[in-house]
């Protein structure tokens, strides 16, 4: 029987959304796709895709806090963007906050994110220490 916990990172948000911002199973944690939005919903960075990079790094840094684990701990990542030629702008600010060897990892360009400010996604997937 796999252990399945929820996590709330406590962001009111994203309080009317019928999901998990992640999902601990185990010794794995599944972060859901994580944007821009500071912890009051407002997009950070707009049309800055470092800016927006950084806020979601942080956002998923947030989440792993509460499961005993680190950016250093993930495994995969999926990057959905608005502008694949911003894409060396996100791996400037990835390279400065994930170890290695860097986690595996897939990027997709999409035509549209949640809302139109939005320049990224990440979703990631991370171990949690014993």
């Amino acid at each position: 029987m796999t252990n399945k916990i929820g996590i709330d990172p406590n962001w009111t948000w994203d309080d009317d959304f019928i999901f998990s911002q992640a999902i601990k199973a185990d010794n794995t944690v599944y972060i859901s796709g994580q944007v821009a939005l500071d912890e009051n919903g407002n997009v950070v960075g707009q049309d800055d895709m470092k800016a927006q990079t950084q806020q979601v790094f942080k956002n998923i840094e947030t989440i792993l806090e509460k499961c005993k684990s680190s950016l250093a701990d993930i495994v995969k990542i999926t990057i959905f963007t608005t502008d694949m030629s911003r894409l060396a702008e996100t791996h400037e600010v990835r390279a400065k906050l994930l170890s290695e060897p860097a986690p595996a990892s897939t990027a997709v360009e999409v035509k549209a994110l949640m809302l139109p400010q939005l320049l990224i996604e990440i979703e990631a997937v991370a171990l949690i220490k014993d």
